[in-house]
Order: structure tokens, then C-alpha cells, then sequence
């Protein structure tokens, strides 16, 4: 069992999760994830590595409760304890030789993408943050990326907070100011990947994305999880979860990720035919 030594709300729809789990923050980098059940029925559900502390033997979690696995989630409370708590998985970011780059995170996407800002700053590079909300009230982890950038510029869809408009705004004027990036790292909504790639392709600028396509095993057996790059097929868990931005198809991700919104919806009332024979 994987106890839960604290839990934040970072705002209405957005929890922290800090877990006991020595083995897993032992070997854990950024941009990996791990899988967790909740309980010894509920489904598997793969989280990115937000946080890591080895001394500690801690992993930090940062999801949004928008289906029923994470509305389970959140009924934990601090003390107690998750059923399975798998990792780390996936591939580490590449991020050794970078000396300058821009960190573009978007909504919940930034518990990915401040790991990585973090490494970044303790490697010694420069970093830039672009972090993105749809207004004040979605905000989170600006103190922890203000830590770790050289610059921090926030945005808000309503300007409710810093500057208003996209990520892509603010990245645009940089690039336009001719200020040169060794790579642009984006996270966050698979619609605000694929319009920052397509703005740092207009100045040949390398960009990886962070893919979290619809994940089953995460050990590349199910297939699941594969998305087309430069026109081969490969596996977000295996291959990933960072891959280049130019060479993604998004618009298959899009589809792809729209696939099962009717099962996920009627998971919220769903009751399983064993566990109800069992009852029986």
C-alpha cells in the first residue's frame, strides 16, 4: 500500500498528492509517469511525475478530477493509502546540453512541464517559462516556476491575470524579438502542443511535446497508446511520453484521444456485472 503523506488542492478542480514511494522516487527523472489504482477494483490510470524527493522516498502527483477514476482519487484523504502505485515509466527528458530554453506549459499540463523547468535551472541552463491558465483561478505552481526561471511570464485566455491571450502569444513576441532557444518543451493541452509546434517550426526552432494519449498496461503491449511520428507508429509509454513536435500528427492524437468520451461518461454510473453477482 502507497500512503498519501499530504494533499493540497491547488484550485477548484486540481489536487496534489505527495505518496510514500521509496522505490519509485529512487529511480524517478522528468517526464516520466507512473500507473495507480485507487482500490483493488478500480481501473489503471497513468499520472506524470510532477515532483520527486529521494531523501524523502516521496513522489508528488498533480491530477484534475474530470472522470470517475479521478473522482475516486480525491476522496482519499492524507493518511491513507493507494492500492498499486507503479514506476517510474516511461522515457526520462533529454535535457543534459541544454544551455537555453523556453518551458511552455498550459493548464494542468505545467505539473509536467515544472519538473523539467526545475532539472533545467539545477543543470545550469537558462530558462524561460511560459505558463498558460484560462483565468486567475486556474492558476498553479507559479511560485515553483518563478524559483526556477530566469524569466516567468504567466497568461490568461481573459487577461484576468498577467498578460492576456495564449501561450502562443507570448511565445511568438520572444521568438519575434530574435532571441534564440536551443529547444522549446511544451506541455499541456494536445490543441496548445500542436499550435506551439507549429509556431516554432515558422522559426526552425527543435520543440518536444509531451504525449499522453489513451493508456492501458504502459508497457507498450496493448498498443493503446500509439500515435503517428514523422509516419512511424510509435508508443507514448515506451517510446515517450516526449517526442518531436514537428513530426507529431496531432490531428490523428485528436481523434484518437476523442475516442472513448461515451465509455467515459457512463463510467461515472456504471456498476460491474461481477460485482454485482458477487453481492448477489
Amino acid at each position: 500500500m502507497y500512503k498519501i503523506v499530504r494533499k493540497e488542492q491547488l484550485n477548484e478542480n486540481i489536487i496534489l498528492m505527495e505518496i510514500d514511494a521509496p522505490l519509485v522516487a529512487k529511480k524517478a527523472e522528468p517526464g516520466q509517469f507512473i500507473i495507480l489504482r485507487v482500490n483493488q477494483e478500480g481501473e489503471r490510470i497513468p499520472l506524470t511525475i510532477a515532483d520527486y524527493d529521494r531523501e524523502k522516498g516521496t513522489i508528488t502527483i498533480i491530477f484534475q478530477i474530470v472522470g470517475a477514476t479521478t473522482q475516486l482519487l480525491n476522496t482519499k484523504k492524507q493518511g491513507e493509502s493507494l492500492a498499486d502505485f507503479v514506476g517510474p515509466l516511461g522515457r526520462a527528458s533529454e535535457l543534459d546540453g541544454l544551455k537555453k530554453v523556453c518551458v511552455v506549459g498550459g493548464g494542468v499540463g505545467c505539473a509536467i512541464a515544472y519538473p523539467i523547468a526545475k532539472k533545467l535551472h539545477k543543470l545550469g541552463a537558462n530558462v524561460t517559462s511560459i505558463i498558460g491558465f484560462k483565468d486567475r483561478e486556474h492558476l498553479i505552481l507559479e511560485k515553483e516556476f518563478d524559483a526556477c526561471s530566469d524569466r516567468l511570464i504567466a497568461v490568461t485566455d481573459d487577461g484576468s491575470y498577467g498578460e492576456k491571450g495564449f501561450v502562443t502569444d507570448a511565445l511568438r513576441e520572444i521568438l519575434e524579438s530574435k532571441e534564440e532557444f536551443d529547444q522549446v518543451i511544451t506541455i499541456g493541452p494536445i490543441v496548445m502542443m500542436k499550435f506551439v509546434s507549429q509556431v516554432t517550426k515558422e522559426f526552425n526552432i527543435k520543440t518536444i511535446v509531451s504525449m499522453s494519449p489513451i493508456m492501458v498496461d504502459g508497457t507498450g503491449m496493448c498498443g493503446a497508446c500509439r500515435i503517428s511520428v514523422g509516419g512511424e507508429t510509435k508508443f507514448a509509454c515506451v517510446d515517450g511520453p516526449d517526442f518531436d513536435g514537428h513530426l507529431v500528427d496531432f490531428d490523428t492524437a485528436i481523434a484518437r484521444s476523442a475516442m472513448y468520451c461515451e465509455q467515459e461518461r457512463a463510467a461515472h454510473t456504471h456498476v460491474c456485472n461481477l460485482l454485482k453477482q458477487e453481492v448477489q
